[in-house]
Parts: C-alpha cells; sequence; structure tokens
C-alpha cells in the first residue's frame, strides 16, 4: 500500500465498482431502510463486549490511489473484523454475488487494518442482522496479511485505469466551468441579482432561500452560478431538483445552453474512441416504473433479460455513459438497450458518476433518497438547488407519511395462502378492536366519513403489522411464485407504517377514517417534516430553494427545518404595476355559507370582464363542486361565451389538451381548482392568458384534521392559524395569479373575489408589485 494520494474512492464505491458480477436480482426481498439499518448496527455494537471499535475509521493508498472508510466493527480482543449487514427473511435466498460483494468490502477493510496496526492475520466476519428477530448469522474466515494486501492490490488495479479517467475528467470539468460564460448576450431584469446570491450562497456554504418572480429566468439563473461555483468551492456534485416533470425539462434545457448537451449521447460520435470527452456529465433521474423496459418481468436474470447478466455488461455501458456525458432520459435509455441492461439500473449506478443530477426532490429528501446516500457515503460535497420549493412542505409531509386500507386486507384474506392466515387473522382482530375501541360509528355526517385523531400509535396494530411484514416475507422467500400484487400491496403498506411508527412523535399523528363497515383507513401522518429534513439540509454543502411564493420566510424555516443561518432574499419583480390590473370584489364571500349565494355575482364579474376584454381567461374555485356549479350557472346566463373545464381525475393526455385551446387570437374562459395542475407550473404567455378570476382565499378545509394540525402548529411554533390555513392558501392564490403575466410585454387582468382579500393584513401578504385597487 504505496503511493502518493491521488484520487479518492470509498470502500463501498471500490467493491461495487470491482467485485460485482452476474445478474441483477430484485426478488420480492424488501430491504431494510436506512434507519432501521442504522438501529441494527448499533444494536449489534451494544452487544458485542467492552474494548470494541464501532465505526471504525480506516484508509490506505495504493500507486496513487486513496481508499477510505468505516468498518462496522472491531474486536481486538478476539482480532475479529466484522462488516454487519441488516436482513429480513431467511438468510439462504440472498444471491451469490451478493454475499461474494460482502466478503470483498469486509477483506478491504481487513487489509486496511493490518497494515493501520502490523497485524500478520486477521478473522474477517460477516454478520447478518435479521432486524424483525434480532437474531445474528455469523459467517467466519481466517486470513493472512499477505491474503489481504494481495485481494487490496487487485481490486486497486482494476479500479486505477477508472480513476484516473475520472481524475483527468474532474480536472477538464473544473477548467470549463472556470471559464463558462453565461450563454445570452445579457442578463434578463433581476436575473444578475439572483445569480449572484446564488454564487454567494455557495461560497459560504450558506441556506438560501430566494422569492423571485416569474420570468426572469430563474433555471438558468440558479444553474449558472452554482456551476461557476463548483471548482472554486470544490463542489463534487450539483442536484437540480425540482416537484415535477416540466420542470426536469426546464433544468435540462438550461444545461444545454450552458453547453452541457453538446455532444449528447445517442449522437452518431457520442462514446466512440475519437470523441471528445463532455468537460460536464449531466444525468436525468426518471422514475422506475417510466423507465422500466418490461414492467410486467420480475426484476431478476431468470424473468428480464436487461437483468441476466447485468453487472457483466456494465462496465461497457458505463464507460460508453460517461463517454458521450448528456444522459437525459433518452439518450440514458439508447445507452442501455446498446449494451442490454436495464436503463433504470444503469442510471442509478451513473448517479455516482455524474457532475450534475436532474430529478424528483424524493432523490434527497426521501426517507431511501438515491443522492443522499452516495452523498453520505462518498463524502459529497453537494450543492442543491430545489425548484418550486414552495411545494416542498407537502411534497415532504407525504413521503413521510403511510396509510393501512382495512378492505386491502379483507381481500387478501380470501385469497392468501393458508400459511398466512394466522396472522393476517391477528390484523384483523386489530382492526375490529382499534374501530371499537375509537368509538366510531359505521360513518359520520351524511356523505362524509367517520374520523378521529387518536391520542397515540395503536401498539397493538404496529405489532400485528410487524408479524404480517415477517410472514409475507418469510412466505414469499420460499414461494416467490406466489408474490400476487395483493400480497405485495399489502406487504409495502406494513413495512411503510412500521418504519415510520419507530419514529413516531409530535411531528405527526395517528388518525382513523371509517367510510362503513370494514372500509376504515389507519393514517401514520406527518405535520412537520422539519424534523425529518433538517439533516438532509445539514448534509449539502450549500441549499438553494426556489420560488415565486416563499413568503413568509419564517413558515418554510419552520416546516422544513433550515438552518438557523439560513438567508431569505427576494428578487425585485421586473414587471411594472401598469401590466396587471388587480380588483377585488369585496362585496362576494365565497364562504361555505355563502357559496351560492355568490354564484350570481361571480357569473356576471366573468361575463362583464369577458364582454370589455374578449381573450382567454382561467377562473379558480377551491372545489370541482363549486367549479361546477358556477360553469353552470355562466352556461345557463350566457351561452355564447366559450368555456372549458378541468375535471375529476384528469388523465395527461386530457391536460394537454384544455392547455392546447388557449391559443393566441382563441377566446373563452377555461375553469379550474385552486391548487390543481393548472395553478400553477403552466406557461401561457402573451395571448394565451390575458385574465384570471379567483374565487376563494384557498384556505384549506376547516375539518378535524386540518383542527388538529393547526393546534399542533400552534403548540410547536405559536402560528397555528396562518400556518395551517392562511399562508398555505395565500400561496396557491398568489401561484396561480402569476400565470396571467409571463413576460414584460404581457398585460393582463386579475380579479380577487372575496371580500377577505380586502382584509389589510391579507393584502400585506400579496406581491408588492400589484397595484390593488
Amino acid at each position: 500500500m504505496s503511493g502518493e494520494t491521488g484520487y479518492r474512492v470509498a470502500v463501498r464505491t471500490l467493491c461495487d465498482f470491482t467485485a460485482r458480477e452476474g445478474d441483477l436480482d430484485y426478488r420480492f426481498t424488501p430491504a431494510p431502510s436506512a434507519r432501521e439499518g442504522i438501529a441494527g448496527h448499533a444494536l449489534v455494537s451494544r452487544r458485542r463486549g467492552e474494548g470494541y471499535e464501532a465505526e471504525l475509521p480506516l484508509s490506505g493508498a495504493f500507486e496513487g490511489l486513496k481508499v477510505g472508510g468505516r468498518a462496522d466493527g472491531y474486536d481486538p480482543a478476539a482480532n475479529r473484523l466484522e462488516e454487519v449487514k441488516t436482513h429480513r427473511g431467511r438468510l439462504e435466498r440472498m444471491a451469490d454475488n451478493q454475499r461474494a460483494l460482502h466478503w470483498a468490502q469486509v477483506s478491504v477493510y481487513g487489509a486496511l487494518l493490518c497494515a493501520d496496526r502490523g497485524l500478520a492475520s486477521l478473522t474477517l466476519a460477516l454478520v447478518y442482522l435479521d432486524i424483525t428477530t434480532g437474531r445474528e448469522t455469523v459467517l467466519t474466515r481466517e486470513a493472512s496479511v499477505e491474503e489481504l494486501e494481495a485481494f487490496f492490490a487487485t481490486q486497486c488495479r482494476r479500479f486505477l485505469a477508472w480513476a484516473a479517467q475520472e481524475a483527468r475528467h474532474r480536472e477538464r470539468r473544473d477548467a470549463a466551468l472556470g471559464e463558462l460564460a453565461f450563454p445570452h448576450d445579457r442578463f434578463r431584469l433581476g436575473q444578475r441579482d439572483l445569480a449572484e446570491s446564488v454564487y454567494k450562497a455557495a461560497s459560504t456554504g450558506r441556506c438560501l432561500l430566494v422569492q423571485a418572480p416569474t420570468g426572469i429566468g430563474k433555471t438558468l439563473g440558479t444553474l449558472f452560478p452554482l456551476l461557476k461555483a463548483m471548482p472554486r468551492q470544490g463542489l463534487d456534485r450539483v442536484a437540480f431538483l425540482t416537484m415535477k416533470t416540466p420542470g426536469r425539462r426546464l433544468a435540462l434545457d438550461a444545461l444545454a445552453a450552458l453547453g452541457g448537451g453538446e455532444g449528447a449521447a445517442g449522437s452518431p460520435d457520442a462514446g466512440s474512441p475519437d470523441a471528445t470527452p463532455r468537460p460536464l456529465r449531466v444525468l436525468e433521474l426518471t422514475a422506475r416504473d417510466k423507465a422500466c423496459e418490461y414492467p410486467d418481468r420480475a426484476c431478476h436474470g431468470e424473468a428480464c433479460p436487461l437483468a441476466a447478466g447485468f453487472y457483466d455488461r456494465l462496465p461497457a455501458a458505463r464507460q460508453a455513459a460517461v463517454a458521450g456525458g448528456w444522459l437525459d432520459r433518452e439518450a440514458l435509455r439508447a445507452v442501455a438497450l446498446d449494451h442490454g441492461v436495464c436503463p433504470y439500473y444503469l442510471g442509478q449506478e451513473l448517479a455516482r458518476w455524474c457532475d450534475v443530477v436532474v430529478g424528483d426532490v424524493n432523490h434527497w429528501f426521501d426517507a431511501n433518497a438515491l443522492l443522499h446516500g452516495l452523498a453520505r457515503a462518498n463524502d459529497w460535497r453537494l450543492g442543491l438547488l430545489v425548484d418550486e420549493a414552495h411545494n416542498l412542505v407537502e411534497r415532504a409531509r407525504g413521503m413521510y407519511s403511510a396509510e393501512l386500507d382495512q378492505r386491502r386486507l379483507a381481500r387478501l384474506r380470501r385469497e392468501a395462502p393458508g400459511a398466512l392466515a394466522r396472522p393476517l387473522g391477528r390484523l384483523a382482530r386489530q382492526w375490529q378492536a382499534l374501530v371499537r375501541e375509537a368509538g366510531m360509528s359505521e360513518a359520520g355526517a351524511p356523505g362524509r366519513p367517520g374520523y378521529r385523531v387518536l391520542d397515540g400509535l395503536p401498539d397493538g396494530m404496529v405489532a400485528a403489522l410487524q408479524g404480517v411484514a415477517s410472514a409475507i416475507t418469510e412466505h414469499l422467500g420460499e414461494h416467490p411464485d406466489q408474490a400476487s400484487l395483493a400480497l405485495q400491496e399489502l406487504l409495502f403498506e406494513a413495512l411503510a407504517f412500521t418504519r415510520l411508527a419507530a419514529s413516531f412523535g409530535d411531528h405527526s399523528l395517528c388518525d382513523l377514517a371509517r367510510h362503513g363497515r370494514g372500509r376504515a383507513v389507519l393514517g401514520l401522518r406527518n405535520l412537520v417534516p422539519a424534523d425529518f429534513l433538517a439533516p438532509r439540509f445539514a448534509a449539502a454543502q450549500s441549499a438553494v430553494l426556489f420560488s415565486a411564493t416563499l413568503s413568509p420566510a419564517h413558515y418554510h424555516r419552520d416546516l422544513l427545518g433550515l438552518p438557523v443561518a439560513t438567508v431569505w432574499w427576494e428578487v425585485a419583480s421586473p414587471f411594472a404595476a401598469e401590466q396587471l390590473e388587480v380588483r377585488i370584489r369585496a362585496d362576494i364571500s365565497t364562504r361555505l355559507r355563502d357559496r351560492e349565494a355568490s354564484l350570481s355575482p361571480i357569473v356576471a364579474e366573468l361575463a362583464e370582464q369577458y364582454r370589455r376584454r374578449p381573450g382567454h381567461y382561467l377562473a379558480f374555485f377551491s372545489s370541482f363542486v363549486y367549479l361546477e356549479a358556477a360553469l353552470a350557472r355562466l352556461q345557463e346566463a350566457h351561452p355564447e361565451i366559450p368555456v372549458r373545464a378541468q375535471t375529476r381525475g384528469m388523465r395527461e393526455a386530457a391536460r394537454d389538451a384544455f392547455l392546447a385551446g388557449f391559443t393566441p387570437g382563441g377566446q373563452g374562459i377555461g375553469f379550474a381548482v385552486l391548487g390543481g395542475a393548472f395553478a400553477e407550473g403552466i406557461d401561457l404567455p402573451g395571448e394565451r392568458l390575458i385574465g384570471a378570476f379567483i374565487a376563494t382565499l384557498g384556505l384549506p378545509p376547516f375539518d378535524p384534521f386540518n383542527e388538529a394540525l393547526k393546534a399542533r402548529l400552534a403548540a410547536r411554533f405559536g402560528r397555528g392559524d396562518d400556518y395551517a390555513y392562511r399562508i398555505p392558501g395565500l400561496i396557491k392564490v398568489v401561484q396561480a395569479a402569476g400565470r396571467v403575466i409571463r413576460g414584460p410585454d404581457d398585460e393582463g387582468t386579475l380579479v380577487l373575489m372575496d371580500d377577505r382579500f380586502a382584509r389589510r393584513e391579507v393584502r400585506a401578504r400579496l406581491p408588492g408589485w400589484w397595484a390593488v385597487e
């Protein structure tokens, strides 16, 4: 182990690269979560005797390659080095290539330990901990220092060529980014200020909340400065995270404008021996269900041709991919299929090696987030960009919430294998007891479910769920051919619920809704995602969250768990008050009790504005019921006005057709629900949209759940009403209103229809550049 340190690689990354072979094998064996894995490692450590060294840092070098990591544990008295792996179910079904990878990892750590402490030999141990039973299975080998040094040298030699390539790539990348120029002749108004603030955040390692209006080019205005900062601040990776697919497309377009898309993979010369490697590697991560080529087949070599021999063909596919450098969904798929490997899992591998990753926010913030896991394992300095960040509170709540459906259990019991009858029966009895103890009738008011917030977790239900999860896992290990969709869905529900139950606290609540006999839903619902997200923000070298609606700052700081030193900054609007006529109809109340009376003045306002200036408008309502009532009244009173309407469960093709109707020179009023698909994230510039009507304050419904949310937020932050109702509502209003003015030449009208918009505290939270009449 000699040589100067150069390229650095984590032990796990080294072994993943050099010691994997054979098939992908993701048969139905749900792995423990990251949180469960950490708890399992801690359990093993507590069981060991005095002097046991857990999380032992080790490092070494070989011909310029620096290898390091943390071994799970070493017992000096027994001279035994342990690699701990958590699992569920029968260990015998673990694939041989997975076991070989584990031996490779502990062997590399063994070589590093022998060199560090001058050991002549060592006992290597694989400790497999069943997280359900707590039982350990220990496999051991004796190894001499000569054997371990030889193994270490072999793995390093296999990786050295790639390491040299990666080092050259990093030099080229940093040199190119140092010379990176803004791709347009000039910045848009406000865009330079945005770019400067992002660069300062990256330079100081701060978290930044930026409220920036639509139309200034936020995507390019954040990506450009962060890429410029990469070489100077030693950033390893940049992650651009979005809430929806269109946001990913905008990011990729901006990266292409910055030069990242030249010579894209899939072009005639991409990946060829004579092709010049791209200085910036860009990867788009796509959801598994959208990337899978064989969705009707199981993910292992016996069922899927792209899983068979995956690791044997991976090196060539990986090399071709990084040579091309531009890996959006289409380019990644082309490389994968050219080499006969799965596009989804090739993308997961390439996330290790690409400079910029564009994907959904779950890749960093979810409990099992890929990018967060890679950053921790490889000690990356990562710059984080989060687009449309006003949605992160609700998205994160969803990530850390789970539901159980009583009907799913009832259906499964009728068709489940006999071996599962007892654990499923215990779970069914727990359901009955839970509903009985909650004192709930079969339903609440007519048309509404019975609902109750529980005092805490139902421990009996959680225990029964753990038993069901263990039984199903064991059964599918023995009988993989019986992995029905219903069985898998129940197992996923049980695992998700029990995992979150393990970290239950005042950040969440447990509730029960009953829609009828045998139709109850048990929910574990996150209310304050801050407790889960704070470590994710701390793990990023810098983080920039941006949106047109990120005020007030304290709302996002509190609920997202942002660092204390987080800076909030607002980019001045490039738009003039004269571009947007804003009127408040304070004579209209859209409260539930006043809905019927509000229809006539609302319809009259729509018709009068349309008469004064014919063109395309959007009218937003709080619900489909309200929308449908207003639409019917308008069609009855003014059949000459063209209309189109959002519908419940609208599919993507229908949504596209709805938007396609907003053509330049056309006319009509589109009816939509506030907070829905057409209230944000759509771009209808110029004559495609000249006005909007908003007939709601956007407040969430006044119901037992939101009242419980309000109480919890009041207890924790002292701002229950604001955080549960007013702020989320006005964010939706401002987002919808932002559809009207999209550029410096746009002009339009906004009519806010509710007397509460005239209140001083509400008007104070509307954009400052609006001139409200």
